[in-house]
């Protein structure tokens, strides 16, 4: 069987949940691989070095995304993507399937032209997915002959906690299901680029081993490298227009961690400020403006709303992040307000759910989560910065000055 996969026009649809076991493997192994991606910061800020030292301004968007990409293949493969595939192509993938994403469907308003895709949206999605699938083909196949060998040692990373979890075989949990809920599980970027109502799409119809660990990997790398590249654009956006806020950061990570020092990832509870600053900016810049849509299964009516069965709902995370009603100087970035707030990102506070709620939260949040923390603190940490521009509709450009410390 050809090893490549392809994106089946008529796939197979399973009903999306994400169970305990997996978020606890997950757990695991993302505390396992801090020291890969521990390195992979020390890369990021070696780069920002150079930077100040000639005086550059730095594309921290582009710089973002370079550096998001290695540390979820390091998490995931313990391999550098940017070595594998050039930089350009993988970001021209993604931001193009995110742009179909994003794109109004005709469909959505008319489903009788579905099998027509007058627009081209999901002849477009599955040509962009079957070539980033064809990038990590070698990465994954080199992994499962490495797996074979006698002498193989595990990497910690996400791919063999995958790959083990797959190998198991008993009466509780069989290969065949513990195959579907990684699946069901780790779809979730499938789901959002090429699906329109509450089922999943599944890459392909190859039920190997190959086919599967395959597609669990890459799905969360479109979205986690994106998610947390934007995620900290924007943070630091926020920040350097915001001096106070910037003071105030950078007191607090110079009491903690002292001044010009890394952060480790254990090293973010104590510092809520930075806390209160991802929150606050993941609430004006939530990565996807619309969560994942939810279907009506009886008639329902909900604060003076009539719901019909099967009616898809849209939830406007961007519209509740800047809801008066909710929120007081809702378009001020203000982190104060969630200093000492018991309100989180995981989905139990509705008027903050970047990434969703309950069984269909992204699964890929808790990863997001640590990158961005650690990234934004480091930076802020680590340089001091002069914008280039004020213009906060245009990527961020600013130079990044090293601290020099005195001893």
């Amino acid at each position: 069987m050809d090893n490549a996969t392809t994106i089946n026009t008529k796939p197979k649809r399973l009903s999306l949940t994400l169970t305990p076991s997996l978020a606890t493997t997950c757990s695991i192994v993302l505390d396992l691989s801090q020291g890969l991606r521990r390195k992979k910061l020390l890369d990021l800020l070696g780069d920002m070095q150079k930077y100040g030292r000639t005086g550059e301004a730095v594309d921290v968007g582009h710089a973002a995304f370079r550096a998001c990409i290695n540390f979820l293949s390091n998490t995931f493969v313990s391999e550098d993507f940017v070595e594998s595939v050039e930089n350009g192509e993988y970001k021209d993938i993604v931001s193009t399937l995110l742009k179909l994403t994003g794109a109004t469907n005709v469909v959505d308003i008319f489903p009788f032209l579905k099998v027509f895709d007058p627009q081209g949206l999901q002849r477009h999605t599955i040509h962009y997915l079957n070539k980033f699938f064809h990038n990590l083909d070698k990465l994954i196949e080199k992994r499962l002959k490495l797996r074979e060998e006698g002498h193989y040692v595990t990497n910690n990373d996400m791919l063999d906690a995958l790959l083990d979890i797959s190998h198991q075989d008993s009466q509780r949990m069989d290969r065949k299901k513990i195959k579907h809920f990684l699946l069901v599980s780790l779809f979730v970027t499938t789901y959002q680029l090429c699906m329109s109502n509450q089922d999943l799409l599944v890459a392909g119809t190859d039920t190997t081993a190959y086919g599967l660990e395959r597609a669990m990997t890459e799905d969360l790398l479109v979205a986690g490298t994106d998610t947390t590249a934007y995620g900290l654009e924007r943070a630091m956006t926020e920040v350097l227009h915001n001096p106070e806020v910037m003071s105030k950061a950078k007191q607090e990570l110079e009491q903690n961690i002292g001044r010009g020092n890394p952060i480790d990832e254990s090293d973010v509870a104590k510092l809520p400020y930075l806390q209160a600053i991802v929150k606050e900016s993941l609430r004006l810049h939530p990565p996807a403006p619309l969560l994942l849509p939810r279907k009506a299964k009886v008639d329902v009516e909900i604060s003076g709303y009539r719901i019909p069965k099967n009616a898809r709902v849209l939830i406007n995370e961007w519209a509740i992040g800047r809801n008066p009603n909710v929120w007081d100087n809702a378009n001020s970035f203000l982190p104060e307000r969630l200093l000492g707030s018991k309100i989180d990102v995981k989905g139990r506070d509705f008027q903050l759910t970047p990434f969703g709620s309950g069984r269909r939260i992204c699964p890929g949040s808790p990863l997001a989560m640590r990158m961005i923390h650690v990234m934004l603190g480091s930076l802020l940490n680590s340089f001091d910065w002069k914008l280039q521009s004020m213009d906060k509709d245009q990527p961020l450009l600013a130079i990044p000055l090293p601290i020099i410390i005195n001893n």
